[in-house]
């Protein structure tokens, strides 16, 4: 046999080997790959066991969101809904300012999936206690009509539910952590739990002032002598207190700014608060800018048809 020969059997010996070789490195890399992957599914399978269990169905947070129809209706309810997907224990009480439910919010909802945790209201305010376009937002009270109406149902509604229920108003235009709901779910029967609030009162952060586990103030800079000087979005009520105390509601024949102390004060003490996300900011007092519409209009003049023709925005 040629020198030739031998080599060439002796390099297709060691191609062959160098291919045993790597079908085995890739065999290891396939298994070692299989093991993290279905490692980290079982840790995902069981942290999504602790989220679902530490959200007991058994206790439900009813949101209540007053709304009305503007340019950016459909924007911040859109915004909002995606929170709720991401928490299974909130339960969406939606009031449409108006004679009936739009179908813009119908359609919504039944969009994102939430028709069987949600609830579709309307109640009209009354026109003495509407908003002109000129009316400053702070100059008449809103959302009371509303707010009321919402209680109204859940009250009837926690009757007949087994459970832990807490209301908070959730107004469509703030923005909101999913920590502040992991936050609500601390609320103890009988109790109203606070925290703070940013971009309010003209301070960056507004905040009940706790010591050793106590509310014994606020550091709001805006009326700071009314009862409970805090924002709508700082607070949620645990619902036996609104089932103990069914006069409880919310009022037109309040002063400017009191609207939350106007509810607060008929259920619960500054006492009797229960402090709640200390040194966090977990939700804020935004607002989105008011949408021009001043091409629309031009078009409207030219009877040209709108810009969205066929289409809700």
């Amino acid at each position: 046999m040629s020198n030739y020969s031998l080599l060439n059997r002796k390099m297709n010996s060691e191609i062959r080997i160098s291919g045993k070789k790597l079908l085995g490195i890739v065999a290891v890399v396939l298994i070692l790959f299989i093991y993290v992957f279905n490692k980290n599914s079982c840790t995902s399978s069981q942290n999504q066991e602790k989220y679902q269990e530490d959200k007991s169905p058994s206790t439900i947070i009813y949101a209540v969101t007053p709304t009305y129809y503007r340019p950016v209706q459909k924007a911040e309810l859109t915004r909002l809904s995606h929170l709720f997907r991401l928490v299974p224990n909130l339960f969406w009480v939606i009031v449409e300012d108006a004679d009936e439910t739009s179908i813009l919010v119908r359609n919504l909802i039944n969009r994102s999936g939430l028709s069987h945790r949600s609830v579709l209201l309307h109640a009209k305010t009354p026109s003495d206690y509407k908003l002109s376009k000129k009316d400053p937002h702070w100059s008449k009270p809103r959302g009371v009509e509303q707010r009321n109406l919402a209680l109204d149902w859940i009250k009837r509604r926690v009757k007949h539910e087994p459970g832990h229920g807490i209301v908070y108003f959730m107004d469509d235009d703030n923005s909101y952590s999913v920590e502040l709901f992991e936050e609500m779910l601390k609320i103890e029967r009988g109790r109203v739990g606070v925290w703070g609030v940013g971009l309010v009162g003209a301070l960056n952060l507004e905040k009940p002032i706790v010591e050793s586990g106590k509310v014994v103030g606020f550091n709001s800079m805006w009326r700071p002598e009314r009862p409970f000087p805090i924002d709508m979005a700082g607070f949620a009520i645990s619902c036996d207190l609104f089932m103990n105390n069914p006069d409880a509601a919310f009022s037109y024949n309040v002063q400017k700014g009191y609207q939350e102390s106007e509810i607060l004060r008929k259920v619960t003490t500054r006492e009797q608060l229960q402090p709640l996300a200390i040194n966090q900011v977990l939700v804020w007092h935004t607002r989105t800018e008011p949408s021009k519409m001043d091409n629309e209009m031009k078009l409207a003049k030219k009877n040209l048809p709108p810009s969205d023709k066929d289409i809700i925005v």
